[in-house]
């Protein structure tokens, strides 16, 4: 994605924050990350995401994901330093989220990957958030997730985020860019 690409998201997802009372500071806008994972299908894989605070304890942020976007399946796995993994909590704040993890297969999802990369999501048990519900994903599970038909706000809570140590199912993917 080219800048003004990048600058177009960043004003998409403030003015989504802002429509739900979530304000941004200036400095706060110009830090929103706009995820494409290297597969330039950003409208069908992608988050967009403002990280608040992440020291070596803990990590908030707020992830925002236009409709019908999906955050690929990945896990947090134990670091290299030997600390365990990110251990984090969804709070839905806006639209519904539709959240895989490991476990028992739900039979008939309302949510589907996106069909051209459906082979690189394993994990179907299916929970759904809506607005006020939260669910805490334990480390080192895999996981992904999906918005309903309008953009969705999550705010994460979690360990500190360490996006080096994360491990996507799908090859391709590059979370961090070189």
């Amino acid at each position: 994605m080219d800048k003004l690409q990048i600058k177009e998201y960043q004003i998409l997802v403030k003015n989504i924050l802002a429509d739900s009372g979530i304000i941004l500071t200036g400095d706060e806008q110009q830090a929103i990350e706009i995820v494409d994972f290297g597969l330039n299908a950003i409208e069908t894989t992608g988050l967009q995401l403002i990280t608040y605070v992440n020291t070596k304890r803990y990590c908030a942020k707020d992830l925002v994901l236009l409709p019908n976007q999906t955050c690929p399946e990945h896990r947090h796995p134990p670091r290299k330093n030997g600390e365990p993994g990110k251990l984090e909590t969804f709070r839905c704040r806006k639209g519904i989220v539709y959240l895989y993890v490991e476990g028992e297969t739900t039979i008939a999802p309302i949510a589907t990957p996106p069909a051209e990369d459906f082979q690189f999501y394993t994990v179907f048990h299916e929970i759904v958030l809506q607005a006020g519900e939260q669910f805490t994903i334990p480390e080192n599970t895999k996981h992904w997730f999906k918005a309903g038909e309008e953009a969705t706000i999550i705010s994460e809570f979690s360990s500190n985020s360490d996006d080096e140590s994360d491990i996507f199912t799908d090859p391709r993917i590059k979370r961090v860019q070189d």
